[in-house]
């Protein structure tokens, strides 16, 4: 992107504070270049969610095909929002950073707030999506503890390796990316030749109207979609920033969006609907239909752990980014602020025992559709800081800032950031009433952490404290 005029420098990150010597800490943590910045973004939007969604969203019929090319066009446009963004302003924070500086304090710690839950939150239904294939090689859900309990494993394992810095983040990210495209291929390419339109089931499955159903389903298929942002809250981890995190994030994004539809369509063409309803490993039941046995199943269901391993991994990091964002500016409490070998510690450590915690109770409440209920929340909540960073970028091209506005790309700036705000709304329609009640409530209860954040800092100010 070509920016007009001066761009002033981004505030200069701490220091990190660790025990370890400068060379360890050097040692575990690197920038992210081009290709992990690529697939930390196509990491994480295509994890746990494409592996499970296919059945969450067969009881809308068909027509949840056409609400995820719908989809595809509004995260393409987002991702087109927050690669200008970022290369205006290359901090890591992502929407954080984005609304806070153009709407103040409030705003910041808003979209961070609901970020942060839409992150833990997201990583709880990711382990409980894998525990589904998990089953296809070790039988755990016959019992709610045992399948709590491998949740649980599935969860702490990403986080233990980003507690070990930056580095092997990285390096997991990308050998997992390319792991999980073996199965993901295999039945977006392969499936054509097994299709069977007989499978396909009704059009319009849910008994409402089209243009309800199809938003529905994207209310949940947007979990799907969910990473988009990924190398924007990462910007301070990435060479290069200002041009890499806008082609990452294209570019992981329409690679994400063509797999997704085809494995997708595939799925629903192998699998016949009253069967893939009730499935929990779609992707297994698919390959096991194109080529019979189950082995084909069980190396499917390997991959598919091997693919939500990685994306809770790259869900890991994102998660304790906005936070330290956000602490760094004195709107989250300090202790996120610290880093060791790259990572922000407290914000990994706070963030897999929330989700631990969301796992049990979601475990306990004896909930039959506990991926479902987690996706609509992280729906709702992903919604508030994709369109406060939508907001952010419509601010600063309406109020014709000359140095942070390329006038040559306003009129097209201006289509695709009303797109990606309208696209937003959309989604927080689709999520449902339920959805919106609980999202709500967690919001509501970061006003108050805001009002509390924001007095400790007034009374530092006043007393002359640093």
């Amino acid at each position: 992107m070509h920016v007009t005029g001066t761009v002033p420098p981004p505030a200069p990150e701490p220091q990190e504070t660790t025990a370890a010597p400068a060379s360890e800490s050097t040692r575990h943590a690197r920038r992210f270049g081009l290709p992990v910045a690529t697939a930390l973004v196509m990491g994480n939007i295509i994890g746990g969610g494409i592996f499970l969604l296919p059945a969450s969203v067969a009881p809308f019929g068909t027509i949840s095909l056409l609400a995820f090319g719908v989809l595809t066009v509004g995260a393409i446009a987002l991702a087109l929002v927050f690669g200008r963004l970022a290369a205006r302003d290359p901090r890591t924070g992502g929407p954080y950073v984005y609304a806070r500086g153009a709407f103040g304090d409030f705003a910041g710690f808003l979209a961070a707030w609901a970020y942060w839950i839409t992150t833990w939150v997201s990583n709880a239904a990711l382990a409980v999506a894998a525990v589904g294939y998990l089953d296809v090689l070790i039988p755990v859900n016959d019992h709610r503890w045992t399948a709590c309990l491998a949740a649980l494993v599935i969860q702490w394992l990403p986080a233990l390796a980003n507690f070990a810095g930056t580095r092997w983040v990285g390096a997991v990210q990308l050998i997992s990316t390319v792991l999980k495209f073996a199965p993901l291929l295999l039945v977006a390419v392969g499936g054509l030749f097994f299709f069977d339109p007989d499978n396909l089931g009704p059009f319009n499955a849910s008994g409402s109207s089209g243009i309800g159903a199809v938003s529905a389903a994207a209310a949940i298929l947007l979990f799907s979609y969910l990473g988009v942002e990924s190398a924007a809250v990462s910007a301070g981890e990435v060479k290069d920033p200002r041009r890499t995190v806008g082609r990452a994030t294209v570019i992981g994004t329409a690679g994400a969006a063509l797999v997704y539809l085809l494995g997708t369509l595939a799925v629903f063409g192998t699998v016949a609907h009253d069967r893939l309803v009730t499935s929990s490993a779609p992707f297994s039941d698919a390959v096991n239909a194109m080529f019979g046995g189950a082995w084909s199943g069980w190396a499917v269901a390997l991959a598919a752990l091997v693919s939500m391993t990685g994306c809770l991994n790259g869900w890991t990091l994102l998660s304790a980014q906005t936070p330290y964002a956000a602490a760094r500016d004195g709107l989250f409490p300090a202790a996120f602020a610290r880093k060791r070998r790259g990572v922000p510690t407290v914000g990994v450590g706070v963030t897999v025992v929330l989700a631990s915690l969301l796992t049990v109770y979601n475990y306990t409440s004896g909930s039959a559709k506990v991926f479902e209920v987690l996706v609509l929340v992280t729906t709702f909540t992903a919604t508030v800081p994709y369109l406060l960073a939508t907001a952010a970028q419509l601010f600063h091209l309406v109020s014709g800032q000359g140095e942070k506005v390329d006038r040559a790309r306003l009129v097209r700036d201006g289509v695709v950031a009303s797109v990606a705000a309208a696209f937003s709304l959309w989604l927080v329609a689709g999520a449902g009433y339920a959805a919106v009640y609980q999202g709500v409530l967690f919001l509501f209860a970061g006003v108050l952490v805001y009002a509390v954040m924001a007095a400790r800092r007034r009374r530092a100010e006043t007393s002359g404290a640093p």
